[in-house]
Order: C-alpha cells, then structure tokens, then sequence
C-alpha cells in the first residue's frame, strides 16, 4: 500500500495567449515556445517516475484555440506515463464545446463538474478529487463544507480557485482549506509560486504559470515536483519556461543615460524580455528611442522607460534665513571640512534626506 505519491502540480498554461505587446512574428513565436512547455512538462513527468500529473485549471487563454496547441497538448498528454488530472478554470471553462469536450486517453481525467467529484485510484492508495468552472465567473465556495474521509488513502484536490472569500474566482477561505483534512490541494489561478503551505493536516499550493506573459509575471516559472502523502507534501519548484521576463533599474546619477546603461547591459546576448528602468537623477531629458536601440540587440525583447527625476542645486537654499537654510548652510561647512571623499558623500545624502524632510517629500533629492 502506497503511503506516499510522486506529483508535479502545473497550471495557469494559458496556450495561445496573444501576446499583443510584442510584434506579430515574434507573438506568434512566443504562443509556439508555450507548446513546447507542454513537450517538457511531458519528459519532467516521466523522468520523475510521477504517479499524478495535476494541472490545475487555464491551460488555455481563451475559448478560442490554434490547431497545433490541442495537437501538442494531445499529443503531451498522451506520452504522460502517470494519471493526469485536469480541473478546467475561468479561461478554460468546461462546456460541450470546449476543447475538453473530447475522448482523451484512460489515464486523462477532466472534472466536468462545479460540484465536487472524485477517481479512485486504489493501486495508489489514493482519491483524487475536483471541481470545474463552466463559466468565465464562479462566486460560490467550492471547499465550503467538505471534508476527506479518514480511510487511511491519500486525498488530494485539483481546484481552480483563489484563497479569498471576497473573490469572484471560487473564492477559498483558509477555514475551507483547514477543514477539508485534505492531504493536499494543488490550486491554480495565482501565477506566482505560493510554495507549499499548510493549514492544520492541509497542505496546498499555487505553482504559479510556467511562462510569464508579460512584466507582472517577472523571474523563473515553473511547476512543483515532489512527494504528496498522508504526512503532507514536499514540493520543489522546477523551472520550465523558454524566457523571462525582467525588470531592471538604471541609475543614472552622476552619469550619462548611454554610460550608465552600458555597464548594465549583459555580457553575452540574453534570451529573455527586459523592462529597464532609468532612476536617479539627470541633467537632462534621456533620449529613450537612442536607448533602446542601444540596449536592442542584447535582448529578446527590451523596453526602457524614464524614472528619473531632473537635479535640482542641492544647496539652493542655503543663503536663506530659514529652518532650511540653517541646515543646509551647516551640513555644507560640515562637507567641506570632512576629511574624506566617503565623508563627504556621506554628509551629501544626509543633506538630501533633510532637505526632503523639511520640504515634506517623499524622497530624497
């Protein structure tokens, strides 16, 4: 008798996404690198040795869906040696139509269902239990009121949900999670990696997406992998995505906008999409289409945007017969006294953060 299960836990796939802020060949580039996931979400499961592949809901975008994605993920589907489950959500709601609604392999079970439903499967000592969204919104509680037997088998969940009561996304509270005396519930619909959490005998995680889509999907995706028992569950975060995307700061201050961004760009051409930020303080305005060319060929994709502020004379207000005045005339005798460069540079940002103070700023100049 199995007391504990190999599992890779993925969702929030979103295939054939549009991609709309990149120009169309390498859009359409990018919804093909989202099939390959499919390929190596395949091998990880099969090198793994998994018992359960979990994929927990929006494995598409939307309703409508390219040829050659259902064919790749039929085809990934189908070489998966372990039992996959899949518990469609809001993009991927299940209908008759959907791309669901089709005859898959034995070992493939999609959830159908909003109300809970379950596969026994007794060569595994386990249940495996989900739900499904059959339309875009879903306010009710999917958790509220269940509770796993305690039959000595492994139960774990497969939801599409978010753990917040005020949600219009099968909103999850933590009391559901707790009383559900679940060995694990394997969520999607956040696209960042929660890893492994617990409430009460509960574990349960958001993988987060396995590739980003866009800069508020920043760093490594991936899905977890690891071993689910009747103890709780051990999951490790296992990168899978082509590309990440990246948010970088430049500052800029004391330095030339072109300077500055040289000694930031990377030593060798990155596969990745990247957001620079220009920070500090500046002479004068960046010349930001210069900058991005410059910073072009050394991306995937790169974008620069300006938040610098312009520099201001630090020691402005010196002479006047103020508060203000009084300070900074001191701080700058201080400066010009203090005995070393790292003195001075130290009473020069003491001078900035004062003269933010008493100007009611909420930074520094």
């Amino acid at each position: 008798m199995k007391q504990s299960l190999r599992v890779i836990h993925g969702a929030d796939f979103h295939l054939d996404a549009p991609f709309s802020a990149l120009p169309p060949e390498k859009a359409a580039q990018r919804r093909g690198e989202q099939r390959e996931l499919l390929r190596r979400l395949a091998l990880l499961s099969n090198r793994a040795q998994a018992d359960l592949v979990l994929l927990s809901g929006d494995l598409f975008d939307g309703g409508e869906i390219y040829g050659e994605t259902l064919d790749a993920l039929v085809e990934a589907l189908s070489s998966i040696q372990a039992q996959v489950f899949i518990a469609p959500g809001n993009h991927d709601f299940w209908t008759t139509h959907s791309a669901y609604a089709r005859k898959w392999p034995e070992h493939i079970h999609i959830f159908t269902e909003p109300a809970i439903e379950h596969v026994d499967l007794p060569e595994l000592n386990c249940t495996v239990y989900g739900t499904a969204f059959t339309g875009p919104y879903r306010e009710d509680r999917p958790l509220k009121g269940f509770q796993a037997p305690d039959d000595g088998k492994i139960h774990i969940m497969v939801l599409h949900g978010d753990v917040n009561p005020d949600s219009r996304y099968a909103p999850i509270t933590r009391e559901d999670l707790e009383e559900s005396r679940l060995d694990y519930v394997a969520l999607g619909h956040v696209h960042t990696c929660s890893g492994v959490q617990r409430l009460g005998k509960t574990s349960w995680a958001y993988p987060g997406c396995p590739e980003g889509r866009g800069f508020d999907e920043t760093g490594e995706k991936g899905v977890l992998c690891g071993v689910v028992g009747s103890g709780g569950a051990e999951l490790a975060f296992a990168s899978l995505c082509t590309r990440r995307y990246l948010i970088q700061e430049v500052d800029v201050t004391g330095k030339e906008p072109e300077e500055a961004l040289r000694t930031a760009l990377p030593t060798e051409k990155s596969k990745d999409l990247c957001r620079i930020i220009l920070t500090g303080e500046r002479s004068s305005e960046p010349d930001l289409k210069a900058l991005s060319a410059l910073a072009a060929p050394w991306y995937y994709s790169v974008s620069v945007r300006d938040h610098t502020r312009l520099r201001r004379d630090l020691w402005k207000r010196a002479e006047e017969d103020t508060l203000t005045g009084l300070v900074l005339r001191d701080l700058k005798r201080r400066m010009e006294e203090a005995p070393s460069d790292e003195d001075r540079a130290s009473l020069e940002l003491a001078a900035r953060f004062a003269l933010a103070a008493l100007e009611h700023r909420e930074d520094p100049l």
